[in-house]
C-alpha cells in the first residue's frame, strides 16, 4: 500500500508538459501546475495572441499571469527525490497502438526498444538487458522492433526459417530444406541477404546516378527558362524600340510631305496673287481709259477731238491670258493618292511580315527529347489544317473539296498564269507553310501517288531532276503503290517496306531536323524517317502520273 502511494504522488507531481518531476513547480490561476520553464516556453508561442490558456484545461488568461514558485510542491519533490526512487515512466514511455509493445511487460506495457530473431520476441530497454549482459543471449540477432517476427516462423512446422530457396524465391526453414524443397538451389538467409545487398547497392548507385542526372538536367532545363526570358526580354526590347523608329520615321516622312505640301502651298498662292494683282492694275488701267475715251467721245470740237484722240486711243500692252492655266480642281489630290498607295503598300508589307513573324515566334521552343510518338492520337495533336494553293497547281490536276482533293485529268484547267504554276510535272504544293511540329493524312486512290514536302524555292519547269519531288536537294518524296513503297531525295531512291494502306501520314518536326511517314491503318507503322537540317519552311506537295488517280488532304479536326 505504502508503495503505491509513492506511485500516486509521482503522478500527482509530474509536469503534463515534460512529463517529467516538477522542477520549480508553479501553480497557474485554474489549480494546474506545470514546471516554470515550460509553462513559460508554453506561454512564450502564445504572446502574438495575447491570451494564455492552461495545456490541460485550456482555460484562458489575460494579462499573461505572473508566476511563483510553488514552495509546498517543490518540498515535496525534494521529499521523493531523496527517497531514492525513480520517476514512474512517463507516458511516451508506453507502446501506443501504433507501437511495437513489450512481451515480456506485465500491465500497461512499454514500448520495445529492439526484437530477437532468435527468440522471436521485442523487449523493452529493461527486459532487453539479459541480451547485453548474459553470455547466451549476446549472440543473438537484435534488430529494430518489429511486428511481423511471427512471418520468421515457418507455418508447416514452426522453425525458424533461417534459409532461403532460390529455386522458388521464398524463406524456408532447415526441415523445408529436406522435405518440399529438396534438391533446390538453397543458400543460408544470411548469404542469400548479402547477395541480395550487394544488388541493392548497385540499385542505389544507379538510383543515384540518375537522380544526379535528373538533377543535371533540372539545373540546365532552368538555365534554358532563364535564357529564354532574357532573349524574349532583349526581343521585347529591341522590337519596340524598333518599332519606334519606324513609327518615328513615319511622322519625320508625314511631317515631311507636310511641310512639302505647306510651301508649294505658299508657292502657287504668291504666283497666283502677283498674277491677280497684276491683273487688278491692268483692270483699273483700263478703266480710267475707258473714262477718258468716254469723256473725248463727248467733245463736241470736231479739231479738240482729232488732237486728243492719237494718244488716248493706244491700250499698254494686255496680260497673257495664256498663262493663266486653270486645271481640274485636283490640285495636291494625286499627293493624297501617292500616300494612300504607300499606306497600302505598307499594310501588304506589315501583313506579309507579320505572318512571318507570328510563325517565328511561335517556333521557338526548348528542345526536348520526347518519346517516341506511337499511337494516331499522340500524332493528332500536331496536326494541321492543309489546303492546296491554285497558284501552284499543274493545270491537269483538277482541284476540288475546297482544294483539299486533286485529280489527274485529261482536260486542261482554266487556271489564271502564274509563276509558281508547275508545268513540268502534274504537282501542286500546300498554300500553308510547314513549321514547328506538324502532322498531316493523305488518302489516294488509283495506281500510285508521290506525297512529298518541298521549299518554295523548287523550280516549277525546266528538266524533271530541277522541278519533280525527290529528284533535288529541295525536296523528299515518298512513292506509295498497291505494293511497295520507295524514297526519293536528291534523285536517290530507297526501297521502303512496310504494309499497303491507302492512307499515308506525314509528320514533321522542322526545328529537330524531321521528317517521317507512316502507313495509316488500325495501326501507325513507320515506314521512312529522315533526319537532317531544314534551312526553310517546308510545304507539303502531291504528284499524281496517271489519269483519274486523285490523292485528298485529311481533315483531321
Amino acid at each position: 500500500m505504502e508503495q503505491k502511494g509513492v506511485q500516486l504522488d509521482r503522478e500527482t507531481i509530474s509536469c503534463s508538459i515534460c512529463l517529467d518531476l516538477l522542477k520549480d513547480p508553479v501553480t497557474i490561476p485554474c489549480g494546474h501546475s506545470y514546471c516554470m520553464s515550460c509553462i513559460k516556453g508554453f506561454w512564450d508561442g502564445e504572446d502574438q495572441r495575447k491570451i494564455y490558456s492552461c495545456p490541460q484545461c485550456r482555460q484562458t488568461f489575460a494579462p499573461r499571469p505572473v508566476l511563483v514558485k510553488n514552495t509546498m510542491l517543490a518540498d515535496l519533490v525534494e521529499q521523493l527525490k531523496k527517497t531514492g526512487l525513480q520517476a514512474a515512466p512517463a507516458d511516451h514511455c508506453y507502446a501506443g497502438p501504433e507501437d511495437v509493445a513489450c512481451d515480456v511487460c506485465t500491465g500497461r506495457k512499454l514500448k520495445a526498444l529492439k526484437s530477437c530473431l532468435q527468440c522471436l520476441a521485442s523487449y523493452c530497454e529493461n527486459h532487453l538487458q539479459p541480451h547485453y549482459h548474459v553470455g547466451q543471449f549476446k549472440k543473438h540477432k537484435l534488430v529494430d522492433p518489429s511486428e511481423k517476427l511471427q512471418e520468421n516462423i515457418c507455418s508447416r512446422h514452426d522453425e525458424v526459417m533461417k534459409m532461403f530457396c532460390r529455386t522458388d524465391q521464398q524463406s524456408i526453414c532447415y526441415l523445408c530444406s529436406v522435405d518440399e524443397h529438396k534438391g533446390h538451389d538453397t543458400v543460408s538467409a544470411a548469404a542469400e541477404r548479402t547477395e541480395r545487398q550487394r544488388e541493392l547497392e548497385v540499385s542505389r548507385q544507379q538510383i543515384q546516378q540518375r537522380i544526379q542526372d535528373r538533377e543535371k538536367d533540372v539545373k540546365m532545363l532552368q538555365q534554358e527558362v532563364e535564357a529564354v526570358s532574357r532573349s524574349a526580354d532583349k526581343a521585347v526590347e529591341d522590337s519596340e524600340k524598333i518599332f519606334t523608329e519606324l513609327i518615328s520615321l513615319l511622322q519625320k516622312r508625314s511631317s515631311d510631305v507636310k511641310q512639302q505640301i505647306r510651301s508649294q502651298q505658299e508657292t502657287e498662292g504668291s504666283r497666283v496673287k502677283e498674277l491677280q494683282e497684276k491683273l487688278e492694275q491692268e483692270i483699273t488701267e483700263l478703266k480710267r481709259k475707258d473714262a477718258e475715251l468716254k469723256k473725248l467721245s463727248h467733245t463736241e470740237d470736231h479739231n479738240q477731238f482729232l488732237l486728243n484722240y492719237p494718244s488716248l486711243s493706244q491700250l499698254s500692252a494686255s496680260t497673257d491670258s495664256s498663262s493663266i492655266n486653270i486645271r481640274p480642281l485636283r490640285y495636291f489630290e494625286d499627293v493624297t493618292a501617292a500616300v494612300s498607295e504607300l499606306r497600302d503598300q505598307l499594310q501588304d508589307i506589315l501583313r506579309e511580315k507579320r505572318t512571318k513573324i507570328s510563325l517565328t515566334v511561335t517556333d521557338v521552343d526548348v528542345l526536348l527529347s520526347e518519346p517516341e510518338l506511337k499511337t494516331r492520337a499522340e500524332f493528332l495533336r500536331y496536326s494541321r489544317e492543309i489546303t492546296l494553293d491554285p497558284n501552284t497547281a499543274h493545270t491537269q490536276l483538277l482541284l476540288s473539296d475546297g482544294n483539299r482533293k486533286a485529280e489527274l485529268t485529261r482536260q486542261q484547267q482554266s487556271y489564271s498564269r502564274h509563276p509558281d504554276r508547275f508545268t513540268t510535272c502534274s504537282q501542286v504544293l500546300s498554300r500553308e507553310s510547314l513549321t514547328g511540329r506538324c502532322y498531316w493524312e493523305v488518302e489516294w486512290r488509283g495506281r500510285d501517288m508521290r506525297v512529298a514536302v518541298a521549299y518554295k524555292n523548287i523550280s516549277r519547269d525546266g528538266i524533271l531532276y530541277e522541278c519533280a519531288f525527290g529528284f533535288n536537294d529541295k525536296s523528299w518524296m515518298l512513292m506509295c503503290d498497291t505494293n511497295s513503297y520507295t524514297f526519293w531525295f536528291n534523285n536517290i531512291s530507297t526501297r521502303v517496306s512496310g504494309p499497303g494502306s491507302s492512307r499515308v501520314g506525314v509528320y514533321l518536326d522542322h526545328r529537330a531536323g524531321i521528317l517521317s511517314f507512316y502507313s495509316v491503318s488500325e495501326t501507325m507503322t513507320l515506314l521512312h524517317r529522315v533526319q537532317t537540317t531544314f534551312t526553310q519552311p517546308l510545304y507539303a506537295g502531291l504528284w499524281l502520273c496517271y489519269q483519274g488517280d486523285t490523292a485528298e488532304l485529311c481533315k483531321l479536326k
